[in-house]
């Protein structure tokens, strides 16, 4: 009996802010494919991330369960646990053929070949970034020395990327069309993992060209913001992004900070270029319209805003807030965006559900099918989202471990083990410039948000029994 069940197509951008889409109010950037999905889907315009780095998002969206019930907290971990089960394994046991095209990141890249656990993916294609720095397996590297184009030296990063043609996104591209085009006659799942729009900033000439910095935003700034916020943010105003990573921003002009803005849109309009290829192939060979398309990122960049840059252990909307995108036409709300509070910990149940499958006891996120078919309020999801970060970032912001509750108007950072916080209204200051952590009169209301947030840490207590000791 012919199987029924849709196919997926899963794109996660890497290091993708929320505000980066045309048709959700930023018209400095052109995204029309993009705007396609959410004109004929449901957009949501309040997803968050559990973590604002990589591997901790990663893990959680993968599996349904929040970094701290994982255990990947960090960036570098020696492996991924073995006992935690991935979504595309279980869909890859109910018969789904899941591939997986770019980037994995649910451990440690450095100067290796990223360990797996039985994933659920047939199909492999790993790209852990761009820059030719693993030796063997980078399957981008491989295939651009095929075409006798070295990364090293004919990338000029800020300066001018690789040509589109030889860029990873564009890879990751050519490497779907192929599994899609092999795949027309049964369900199959494709993780797309595209590195862009991550640092270093390098969109191809051809792209950069189209965004000129004199036309760009500027970054949210307000002087004097930062003496009552976290010292790291101070020191990474003053020293560099991203614990002295990434540039100052402290020594940047108006101009500067623009055209760092300009360039990150260039790499976006770059995979919305591709993201429109993959419709295309879709459309031709008939697997649109049995198929659901998932647009997201794993977390955002600051890009600037407040004086900071890259990521790290900061909880503004423009790090912790990503784009959020499903449609399948014919099945999902038209043309909806929704305004409910969401977490990436959400998309894992919602695939188990949108298949028939039951979701495992142990997911933590709930899933979104009744706000995407229809049958429940597209407002209302969950009164709070949670985020995580616990030393995640070797080298950069040593000993930070801090965790974040939105309720939607109210936002509360904890900076476990420090004096200061962050605390904001985003009813009167939705840009997060006013730090209220020491208003007196808003003292009961910040004691009763500290009470939230540490129920959120004990109620993502692990739901697996423990593993019985055998004597």
């Amino acid at each position: 009996m012919e199987d029924k069940r849709p196919n997926i197509l899963w794109i996660c951008t890497d290091q993708q802010r929320f505000d980066t889409i045309h048709s959700l109010n930023n018209p400095s950037i052109n995204t029309p494919n993009i705007d396609s999905l959410v004109e004929e889907g449901v957009a949501f315009n309040r997803a968050y991330s559990q973590c604002t780095v990589c591997s901790p998002s990663r893990a959680s969206f993968l599996t349904g369960r929040y970094p701290r019930t994982t255990r990947v907290t960090k960036n570098g971990a020696p492996y991924f646990p073995e006992d935690e089960v991935l979504i595309t394994k279980l869909l890859a046991d109910t018969g789904y053929d899941c591939g997986l095209i770019g980037k994995l990141h649910l451990s440690g890249i450095s100067g290796r070949i990223e360990p797996r656990n039985d994933d659920g993916y047939r199909l492999f294609k790993w790209s852990p970034a761009q820059r030719d720095a693993w030796p063997i397996g980078h399957d981008y590297q491989v295939w651009l020395k095929e075409q006798g184009v070295d990364w090293n030296t004919q990338n000029k990063g800020r300066d001018g990327g690789l040509e589109a043609k030889y860029h990873q996104t564009t890879w990751c591209t050519e490497e779907s069309e192929k599994f899609i085009r092999h795949n027309s006659q049964e369900p199959w799942l494709l993780s797309v993992n595209v590195y862009d729009p991550h640092e270093p900033f390098d969109p191809p000439q051809e792209y950069k060209e189209r965004y000129r910095a004199e036309d760009m935003p500027l970054p949210k700034w307000m002087e004097g913001e930062l003496d009552n916020k976290p010292k790291i943010q101070q020191e990474d105003y003053a020293h560099g992004g991203q614990g002295g990573v990434g540039p100052i921003c402290s020594d940047m002009t108006d101009l500067e900070k623009k055209q760092y803005v300009a360039d990150y849109y260039a790499m976006i309009e770059l995979i919305d270029d591709n993201v429109g290829k993959l419709l295309n192939v879709l459309e031709e060979t008939g697997q649109r319209e049995n198929t659901v398309i998932l647009f997201m990122s794993d977390h955002g960049e600051m890009l600037g805003d407040h004086g900071l840059i890259l990521k790290g252990a900061h909880f503004y909307e423009g790090l912790v807030h990503v784009p959020l995108i499903f449609s399948w036409p014919g099945h999902f709300k038209r043309n909806l965006q929704s305004n409910a509070l969401v977490e990436l910990v959400d998309i894992a149940p919602t695939l188990l559900d949108l298949v028939g499958e039951e979701i495992p006891y142990y997911m933590q996120g709930k899933s979104l099918l009744p706000i995407l078919n229809g049958q429940s309020n597209p407002d209302v999801h969950k009164d709070h989202v949670y985020c995580e970060y616990y030393y995640a970032l070797k080298g950069s912001h040593d000993n930070i471990y801090a965790t974040m509750y939105y309720d939607g108007r109210y936002k509360l950072v904890v900076y476990h083990g420090e004096e200061l916080g962050e605390f904001y209204d985003h009813e009167t200051d939705p840009d997060e410039y006013i730090n209220l952590w020491d208003r007196k009169d808003l003292m009961e209301k910040k004691l009763e948000l500290m009470k939230r947030n540490f129920d959120s840490s004990i109620l993502t207590v692990d739901p697996k029994p423990p593993l019985i000791m055998r004597a």
